[in-house]
């Protein structure tokens, strides 16, 4: 799975990270008002509670009685109602065995006429401690507040409940003014983050672009040039230096390298010159030789063996100059230049010298390509060359010439029904000085490789033996 581009993840960073900030926004908000809303209602019922407890005080400071349930009623039962309406508030009063006593006659539904055994347990007299019980019914939140009261000797005389229903009207409306004004600062915060995060990660890729295009344009046969950004982060600045620096040691290599590759490759025709050149020298000295023994006999056929002997030694030294010749050119190339050439025209005047040989040239219409025409000529020559040297020995040899031409690319390709070449051989056929022939220096497919690669191209070839032979050269097209 291929992943998104930096800008792209710098772009989705940026706006996920306001969107996560709006959310945990709204979210604290809304706890904030839960909160809130909680803590009112209980400081609330906790208000109303004590204003209750203190008109009852004063309802017991002002009848003085005995303790006794009776007495509960007789003091609080003709004040229930009036106590209820200036307090606003409902309540009910239980025995210390948690019995109904009285309530008031405000209360929206049938009180309970007694206190669960877990409500008494969790009570605890003379310690100021009181239960508050909590319940939810369709949504509607109620608290219900459990407490002693006491006579004027501080001793426990009844068990006060104190229903409060939340109202979360109010702070549910503040609460939702609030979340869309918050939703509409946060779209106008989301596009301005969106057109920020495009800047922000244009800002950041382009000095990377500029470094990733220079990569990929860096080779080690090419002088590459150094990156000059103005403005760069310390980050990109450091990334910029590590390339110049690279570049520096890339050409100190290349230098290297193809000091290398001259020296070993002149060694390596060093050898194979002398090579050459030995071969014939061998059979010039046994043909002097038998020169001297048949002149030493006074031999009739004197004169015979005189121009045998000159034609022998004519076909030897035409061989060493062949040598010479193949070893000068291939140390002198590629010097071509690069100017636009029509193709077509150039590979047909070629074939032109072969005309007895059976060649057949096909080709597109006007294909045009910057290349040097006698570097082209010289490769044309090479490839058929050797396909009619393959075909030697074929009864119906067969040479094709085509020329085809794509989007980019034209493509020039040789074909004959030669012998062809070996399976195990065919790793080796561009390497100079290998040569399947019992002549020549085997620089020929090394120089036509090293032409075409020249001019930005390619050579590939198959070989079928005895069956087909295709070499297919590739190089850039120009309109």
């Amino acid at each position: 799975m291929r992943l998104p581009s930096l800008r792209a993840r710098i772009f989705i960073a940026l706006i996920f990270l306001v969107m996560v900030a709006s959310i945990l926004i709204a979210g604290v908000t809304i706890v904030q008002y839960s909160e809130q809303s909680n803590t009112y209602h209980e400081q609330r019922l906790s208000r109303k509670e004590n204003q209750l407890k203190k008109r009852l005080r004063y309802l017991l400071e002002s009848t003085p009685l005995n303790t006794g349930e009776i007495n509960i009623k007789a003091v609080f039962q003709p004040h229930l109602k009036e106590t209820a309406d200036v307090l606003n508030i409902n309540f009910r009063l239980y025995s210390l065995s948690g019995d109904l006593l009285c309530s008031s006659q405000l209360m929206e539904s049938t009180p309970s006429q007694t206190l669960s055994a877990t409500i008494l347990e969790q009570l605890q007299p003379n310690t100021g401690e009181r239960l508050i019980d909590v319940s939810t019914t369709d949504g509607v939140t109620t608290r219900s507040s459990f407490s002693y009261i006491y006579d004027l000797d501080n001793q426990p005389l009844a068990i006060v409940n104190v229903p409060y229903f939340d109202d979360d009207s109010l702070s549910s409306m503040e609460l939702k003014a609030f979340l869309i004004r918050l939703v509409q600062v946060y779209v106008v915060m989301l596009i301005i983050a969106i057109i920020l995060a495009f800047f922000v990660s244009s800002y950041i890729t382009r000095h990377l672009e500029a470094i990733s295009s220079k990569l990929n344009q860096t080779k080690l046969s090419k002088t590459n040039t150094k990156i000059e950004l103005n403005k760069a982060s310390r980050e990109i600045s450091a990334l910029v230096s590590a390339y110049n620096h690279m570049v520096d040691e890339l050409e100190a290599s290349a230098v290297k390298l193809a000091k290398s590759q001259r020296e070993v490759a002149w060694r390596e025709m060093a050898k194979q010159v002398a090579h050459e050149i030995k071969n014939p020298l061998t059979p010039m000295r046994l043909s002097i030789q038998h020169f001297e023994q048949q002149a030493a006999k006074d031999n009739a056929q004197w004169y015979e063996k005189v121009h045998e002997f000159s034609q022998s030694l004519i076909q030897q030294i035409d061989t060493m100059s062949a040598i010479a010749s193949t070893f000068s050119q291939f140390a002198t190339m590629p010097t071509g230049k690069s100017e636009r050439i029509n193709v077509k025209e150039v590979v047909g005047r070629a074939l032109e010298l072969y005309a007895d040989a059976p060649i057949s040239f096909e080709s597109v219409a006007d294909a045009y390509a910057h290349f040097d025409a006698t570097q082209l000529v010289r490769i044309i020559n090479n490839l058929i060359n050797n396909a009619i040297q393959a075909c030697e020995e074929v009864e119906q040899p067969q040479i094709r010439v085509l020329l085809t031409k794509d989007k980019k690319s034209i493509v020039l390709a040789v074909e004959d029904n030669g012998k062809g070449i070996p399976k195990d051989l065919q790793d080796r056929i561009f390497e100079p000085t290998f040569t399947t022939k019992t002549s020549g220096m085997g620089l020929g497919l090394s120089m036509v490789k090293s032409i075409v690669e020249t001019y930005d191209g390619s050579v590939v070839f198959d070989s079928t033996p005895d069956a087909l032979t295709r070499f297919e050269l590739r190089f850039p097209s120009v309109d």
